[in-house]
């Protein structure tokens, strides 16, 4: 149960309300941790405010150390919002505040009885979580980028820079550019992208198979015949037997996409379309002799 007497200055340096939840809470971090990053925003107060937004992070985003803050809140700070108890620190790093903070006095909230194991943490500082420096981006490429390969552009706050697109990437994947992240000190991030594949007037994809559509003439699907058909690798040749139905496929093997794990080539299927010619195109005694001979139902 919240005491209406303790003050919960770090909720209100993340905007959020105290029962927000650990997703909120991460959201609002990486929304406020990339308007006043350093590196972006250039005004005297940002770093400051970067190191706040931080800091409450730091804390309520562990479970055991939002807990002890729930329970005493700003008596932490001495009874001030940690803006203010940061700001008379002189012109200490984040390093030094914190341990102010949790380095035995601070009311007896000590690295120990606050259960502050773990990870490193803020230059070394035993207790803290490192901030998540990573980022999550989303692009669309073309669907032949997908197939073949290839670079594409992107762009984050400091301009724009090619990521390389592997042969065979499908719909969702992720990608993981190191050092494109936010930074915090010495540290960096990664971005992570997830990749949208735009769709094909062309192809539709199976996995790693393809499938077109080709339009044929009557004559062929009749008698057979060779037809010229471009698919994502190169132009190729591909017999058509005798008697072949409108809508059956072809298998071409190997002219699909690349497995990225097998290194593998899928197929492409042509799934065959019969043009029938208009009756007035044809010759008039062809006509005569077609209504005599060709079979009824």
């Amino acid at each position: 149960m919240w005491s209406g007497i303790v003050s919960k200055s770090l909720y209100e340096t993340l905007n959020v309300s105290q029962n927000a939840s650990a997703d909120e809470i991460k959201k609002a971090y990486r929304k406020l941790a990339r308007k006043y990053h350093p590196d972006i925003n250039k005004s005297p107060d940002a770093e400051d405010k970067f190191k706040e937004i931080n800091a409450a992070y730091e804390i309520l985003s562990d479970t055991q150390k939002k807990q002890q803050y729930d329970m005493h809140g700003d008596s932490m700070f001495g009874g001030q919002s940690f803006h203010d108890f940061a700001g008379g620190q002189g012109g200490s790093n984040l390093d030094e505040i914190l341990r102010n903070i949790f380095g035995g006095g601070g009311g007896g909230f000590s690295s120990q009885s606050a259960g502050f194991g773990g990870h490193g943490g803020f230059g070394g500082f035993g207790g803290f979580n490192e901030p998540d420096l990573d980022v999550e981006s989303r692009i669309i490429i073309p669907f032949d980028v997908a197939i073949l390969g290839g670079k594409h552009s992107v762009r984050d706050g400091s301009g724009s820079f090619d990521i390389k697109i592997p042969a065979g990437i499908k719909n969702g994947e992720k990608l993981r550019v190191k050092g494109k992240g936010q930074r915090h000190g010495g540290q960096v991030g990664d971005l992570y992208i997830k990749v949208g594949v735009a769709e094909s007037p062309e192809y539709t994809r199976d996995g790693d198979d393809l499938t077109k559509e080709v339009d044929i003439s009557l004559k062929t699907a009749l008698f057979g015949d060779k037809i010229v058909v471009k698919t994502p690798h190169k132009e190729i040749t591909v017999k058509v037997p005798a008697g072949i139905r409108s809508g059956q496929k072809l298998r071409v093997k190997g002219q699909g996409v690349v497995n990225r794990k097998t290194k593998e080539m899928g197929d492409l299927y042509l799934k065959l379309n019969v043009s029938l010619p208009k009756i007035d195109t044809l010759d008039e005694d062809l006509v005569k002799i077609m209504k005599e001979k060709l079979p009824g139902e």
